[in-house]
This record gives C-alpha cells, sequence and structure tokens, in this order.
C-alpha cells in the first residue's frame, strides 16, 4: 500500500471511490513503480479538476491495480472567471471575436470605466460544480490512455488501430465505485462493474464488491492480498521463521522480497533442500542460481556457511503443506545447480592464461579498440602504479593480474551469469595456484562498484582496480567521450568515486596530474564534492583549494580542505576572511598590479601599518613552512595571528593617501595579505 496522499480537505457530504484494474499478469518488477505512478496521476487529475479528497491509497498485486480515493465531495467547487475584452467602442470585428472565445452575447458582458474616460467589456463566466461522478469517469479514461508503463501492448481486434489502448497485459477488468454507486465507464471495450476475481486456483469464480470499505478484506477471504507491503511481511517473516526451524538462517534479500512479494497473492514460504555435493561450487554461484533463475532465498548454517537449503514462495495454501510443491522446486533447483557445476568444472579445465587471446575478439569500444588492448593498457599502468612507489605493490603481480583479470569474460560461468565476472575470475585463478595476492586482485578488481561498497585495500587489488577505472576515465575522455548532464553511459562518475575512494580509503600520495589531463582533473574535482557532501565538507573549499592550482595529491588536498573548513568556521576564520575580502575588494577597484614600490623608510609609518608589517614578517614564513610540511592546521594557526592587526590597520590607516607612495606601499601592503592567504587557498571562492 502506498502511504496515504494528501488531497484537498472538503467539507459536506464525502464518499470513498474505489477503482481496480484487473488485468493479466503485471511484471513483478513492474508493480511497485505502477502503484506509486496510478496514485500520483490520479491525485494530479482530481487537483486540476478541482474535485476535493482527502486522501489516496494505492495497491498492486500480480493481476490488478487498485486505488481507493479517500473522502470524495460530492461535486466540484463552482467557479467563476473573469476575462478582460476590447474596448465598448471596439470594433465590430474584435468584439464578435471575443465573444466566439466566451461563448457569450454581447448583452451578457458588462462594461466597467476605463480610468481614462471610456469603458471595457468583461465576460463573467460562472462555471456550476460538476458531479463526482462524472469528474471520476473522466479522470479514469485520461489516466488509463496517458499510463506510463516502461512497456506495454495493444491486444484484439482494436490493436490493428495505433489510437487504441496500451496497457502492460490485457484489459480484463474494471471495478469504480463511489461510496456503493457504480461510476459508468468504457474503455477498450471493458466496461467498468462491482465485480472482481479472488485468488486463481482458490476462489477463481466472481465475487462482487459493495464499496470501497470491504474491498480488501472480501479479497482477502478469496485469498488474494492485495496490500504489497503486507504480502513482503508475510514472506519475510515466514521465510525467517521456515529457515529458523531448521536451525538456519536465512540470508535476507529485500530485491527477491520484493520480486516474490510482486509474483504472488497468497504467499506461502516453504523451505526445501538440495544436494550438499553442490556445496563444491562456489556459494556465489549456488546463490545466484536459486536468485536469478527461480527466485529463492538461500540459507547460513550454524558455521556461517552456505547450507544446502532454500527457500521458494508458493502462490497456493496447499493441502499437503506444500510437500509436493517443495519436491518439485527441489528438482528444478537440481537441474540448474548441475548446470551451473558443469560450467564451473568445465572452466576449471581451461587456464586463465589460455583464455586471454579471446579479449582480442572481443569489441570495447570501437573508438578504444578491444578487451585486449584494453587489458595492456591496464597492466602497464598497473606495473607503473607499482613501480612508482604510488602502490606498495609487487609490480610483477600486478601486471600478472592486471594480465588476467578479465579472462573469465570469456568463462562459461560468466556467459551464463555475467554478474560474477571478476568473482568467478579469482575462483579460477586460486585453483589454478595463481599467488593469493594476484587471485584476490582478480576478484576485486571491479571494486568499490558504488557508494557504500567494500573499497579494497591489499596492494595488488589497489593496483589493478585503480588502473582499471583510470584506464576506462581517461580513454574515454581522450575520445571525447564524456558524461554528459544526466547521462553517463560508461558509468565515469561511477569509476571517479572508485578512484577517489580507494586513494583517500588507502592514504595513497598519488599526483594525479602525472597520469590525467586537466579535463580529467576538473572531473576529479567535480566528482570529489560529491563524495565529500555526504561527510559534510563544503564544496566551495574544495574549489578554493583545487584554484591554487598544481594540488592534485588528493590526500593532501582534503587534508588541506578540512583544516580549512575548521579554521573559516571559527571566529578567528571568520574575521580573516571578512578582512582578506575587503583588502581583495580595495585591490580590484584600485586595478592595482605589482609594480615597483617605494620603501616606507621614506615616509613615517603609522603605528597600525608598522603592525601589520611585523605580523606579516612573522606569518608568512611560519605558514609557509607549515605547508611544507604538510600541517595545514599549523598553517592556519599563522595566519589567525594576522586578524588582529588586519582588524587595526583598516581602523587606523588610510589606504588611499593622497600621497602616491604611501597608497602604493600601503596597496602593496594589501596584496601580501591577499597572497599569504591565498598560499593556504584561494580565499575569494570561498562563500560568506
Amino acid at each position: 500500500m502506498s502511504a496515504p496522499v494528501a488531497g484537498t480537505p472538503n467539507t459536506g457530504a464525502v464518499e470513498d471511490f474505489l477503482l481496480e484494474l484487473r488485468s493479466e499478469e503485471i511484471p513483478a518488477r513492474m508493480q511497485e513503480k505502477a502503484r506509486a505512478d496510478l496514485a500520483a496521476l490520479f491525485e494530479a487529475r482530481l487537483k486540476a479538476l478541482n474535485l476535493p479528497f482527502s486522501a489516496i491509497e494505492s495497491y498492486a498485486t500480480p493481476r490488478r491495480l487498485a486505488l481507493i480515493v479517500r473522502g470524495v465531495a460530492e461535486m466540484t467547487a463552482a467557479a467563476s472567471e473573469e476575462r478582460k475584452g476590447p474596448r465598448a467602442d471596439a470594433p465590430a470585428q474584435a468584439i464578435e471575436g471575443f465573444l466566439r472565445s466566451t461563448g457569450l452575447s454581447r448583452d451578457q458582458l458588462v462594461e466597467r470605466d476605463d480610468g481614462k474616460g471610456g469603458k471595457l467589456l468583461f465576460a463573467v463566466i460562472d462555471r456550476p460544480g460538476i458531479a463526482a461522478g462524472s469528474v471520476l469517469a473522466s479522470a479514469i479514461t485520461h489516466v488509463l490512455t496517458a499510463f506510463p508503463w516502461p512497456k506495454s501492448m495493444r491486444w484484439g481486434a482494436a490493436s490493428e488501430s495505433t489510437e487504441s489502448l496500451r496497457w502492460v497485459r490485457p484489459l480484463q477488468g474494471i471495478i469504480a465505485l463511489l461510496g456503493d454507486r457504480l461510476v459508468p465507464v468504457e474503455i477498450a471495450g471493458v466496461k467498468s462493474a462491482s465485480v472482481t476475481v479472488g485468488h486463481r486456483f482458490h476462489h477463481p469464480g466472481g465475487i462482487t464488491i459493495g464499496s470501497a470499505a470491504d474491498y480488501i478484506e472480501k479479497l482477502r477471504a478469496c485469498h488474494v492480498i492485495v496490500d504489497g507491503a503486507e504480502r513482503r511481511n508475510i514472506i519475510a517473516l515466514g521465510a525467517k521463521m521456515a529457515a529458523q526451524k531448521a536451525g538456519l538462517t536465512l540470508i535476507e534479500d529485500e530485491g527477491l522480497l520484493y520480486e516474490n512479494a510482486g509474483l504472488t497473492e497468497w504467499p506461502m514460504p516453504l523451505l526445501g533442500r538440495f544436494d550438499p555435493a553442490f556445496l563444491d561450487v562456489p556459494p556465489e554461484v549456488i546463490q545466484l542460481t536459486a536468485r536469478v533463475n527461480q527466485k529463492y532465498f538461500v540459507c547460513r548454517d550454524g558455521a556461517g556457511k552456505l547450507a544446502n537449503a532454500f527457500v521458494c514462495v508458493a502462490n497456493i495454501d496447499a493441502a499437503d503443506g506444500g510437500a509436493k510443491i517443495v519436491e518439485g522446486n527441489q528438482k528444478v533447483l537440481a537441474a540448474r545447480l548441475s548446470d551451473a557445476r558443469f560450467f564451473y568444472e568445465t572452466d576449471l579445465k581451461t587456464r586463465l592464461e589460455a583464455l586471454t587471446p579471446k579479449l582480442g575478439k572481443i569489441v570495447f569500444h570501437e573508438k578504444l579498440g578491444t578487451v585486449a588492448d584494453k587489458v595492456d593498457r591496464v597492466a602497464r599502468l598497473a606495473r607503473w602504479l607499482a613501480e612508482e612507489g604510488v602502490v606498495k605493490a609487487d609490480p610483477d603481480q600486478a601486471e600478472r593480474a592486471a594480465r588476467l583479470a578479465k579472462a573469465d569474460l570469456v568463462t562459461g560461468m560468466v556467459g551464463e551469469f555475467p554478474e560474477l565476472q571478476g568473482l568467478m575470475g579469482g575462483y579460477y585463478a586460486a585453483a589454478q595456484g595463481e599467488p593469493a595476492a594476484v587471485a584476490e586482485a582478480i576478484r576485486d578488481h571491479y571494486k568499490p562498484v558504488g557508494q557504500g561498497d567494500d573499497v579494497p585495500t591489499a596492494p595488488v587489488t589497489v593496483a589493478v582496480s585503480l588502473a582499471d577505472k583510470l584506464d576506462s576515465i581517461t580513454a574515454f575522455f581522450g575520445v571525447d567521450l564524456k558524461p554528459s548532464g544526466s547521462k553517463d553511459p560508461f558509468a565515469l562518475r561511477r569509476s571517479a568515486l572508485g578512484v577517489i575512494a580507494l586513494i583517500l580509503d588507502n592514504g595513497l600520495r598519488f599526483p594525479l596530474a602525472k597520469s590525467v589531463n586537466q579535463d580529467v582533473l576538473d572531473f576529479f574535482a567535480d566528482r570529489l564534492k560529491v563524495q565529500q557532501k555526504e561527510a559534510g565538507v563544503r564544496h566551495d573549499l574544495i574549489d578554493a583549494v583545487f584554484a591554487l592550482g598544481g594540488e592534485d595529491d588528493l590526500v593532501r588536498l582534503l587534508a588541506r580542505v578540512k583544516a580549512l573548513q575548521a579554521f573559516v568556521l571559527s571566529e578567528e576564520g571568520r574575521n580573516l576572511l571578512a578582512g582578506y575580502k575587503r583588502a581583495a575588494n580595495i585591490l580590484k577597484k584600485e586595478n592595482w598590479v605589482p609594480g615597483e614600490v617605494a620603501d616606507t623608510g621614506i615616509y613615517e609609518a603609522e603605528p597600525a601599518e608598522s603592525a601589520l608589517i611585523a605580523a606579516l614578517d612573522a606569518a608568512e614564513p611560519k605558514a609557509e613552512a607549515a605547508i611544507a610540511a604538510e600541517d595545514f592546521e599549523g598553517a592556519m594557526a599563522a595566519l589567525a595571528s594576522l586578524r588582529a592587526p588586519i582588524d587595526r590597520f583598516f581602523d587606523d590607516v588610510t589606504v588611499n593617501d593622497p600621497d602616491a607612495q604611501k597608497r602604493n606601499a600601503r596597496l602593496a601592503l594589501l596584496a601580501r595579505i591577499r597572497d599569504a592567504v591565498n598560499n593556504v587557498a584561494d580565499f575569494s571562492r570561498i562563500e560568506g
């Protein structure tokens, strides 16, 4: 069920409206969105037609979408529209055109003073309220014809016309009841009625629905649970209890939970077993076989290992408690697992290096060559990362892992389950005697795949993963196939986030400019802002550090940013920022450029001026030394010492002195302030 959608408060008599759209089986993956779309479209339409209601609930099962609109008013509110027309003495043609547009006659128009001694014509159009039944019938037709199914079809004789209704599957029935009264509507030859059907096996006959009030419970009595959330709860609890009864732990899977709820109207979780001999196959293969092919949950034993058990979800309350259903599912799964074992054992017979020539026959991208070409680039980059000390990995192992990492793409198992690429290569490498570090790198080189995914820390794995992602980004940027707007067909944004996570989580001192151009570096800057936003790091501070130029070490950059953020949030930081901006604004206004500066010794500097010079003389070398030592907190502390002298300078000293030498010297002093601060970050990029 959806959360109730708030409508328009109404007064007077109200009734609930029920809509059920019954069809052949709706794919499970489409049901939740369809349920939400039905509620959203109906809400928007009723509001557009000015029919008040209090809330909307929506439901989905494999064979129906349903909607209950609570508190529907008797009719729409009466409305009055006023439209300004031409002058009363306008040409007859203009007045006639206005009359045609309003549907009124001349004597129905109202004349009003225009404030200039003339008269203007106005049309006042009163629109009476429309009965709720008519509005709802119109809304049903509109929503069904505009429904955004990702895939839909036409059917029957009407399908010869492109004007016929498109629906996910042939529409079989419509219930449209306002209170206990039928709302007449006919769509695609299907007329609204008050009759639906229950469970396909338990209650295939018709069910008469009296109103929205008895819809849910009447269907429940006929073995149909219309609320998807309730079906999911039944499956989750039933599957967990079935596993616990067998001394096992269910491996929870939310996606599988939604899918099974979308396949059943009366879910019954049942525990089955498979031959423990299949456990010789990698557990991920067993789990994926059960999940993808059969929609089964799997279980762990007391030791945390995959158990030879599964939970299937039947759509029937069988008289034998589900024994025959379990037996049938066990046979089907055994056949699937036999296929998986065959793929696994066959793949093991061929060493990974013997498979790599086949990668030359797979196109990676028409502009970037084959997968073999990519493998060669990644292998060379992985070795370079190790040899340069960016990653403390064995160069030979890094290159070996990179050259074997894509070999499993041409195995039977990955051909059957593409989701297992990398993982199967890791299993095959280990079984074929490759070093553990190499096998691990092959297994995990795609990681991290997204936010929240594990970030590799093993050196060889880090080298290969980093090389793989960097190659994808630089290669596609090199042929001008960059992400644009919401389009990112090659998942380069995800790859960039992966690179950032690998660098930061492993503390890699990697100057990116050595391997990427400025365009790619700017791309990483944008991704870093996205990645750090969740950590509460301000994007303007990242901009401020990047703007310095030459800062391409992400570890150092982020340390600088975090120190900067702590500083600008302090009172000293806020005051220094204000002083900096005042100095920068004066320099900008004066269009000041560095030139020959007169020695202040030719005039007597004011005390505040001298104090600022002394403070800068002390702070500048301290800040520079701290930055060189990557002690950014120390650099901020050195700059903080300038706060009071700057404030005093602006309070006591006139920068734009009539004496040109004094003015020039003081502008140069402001430039020293600006430059000292900009050694840490470009403060002009900082907001506030």
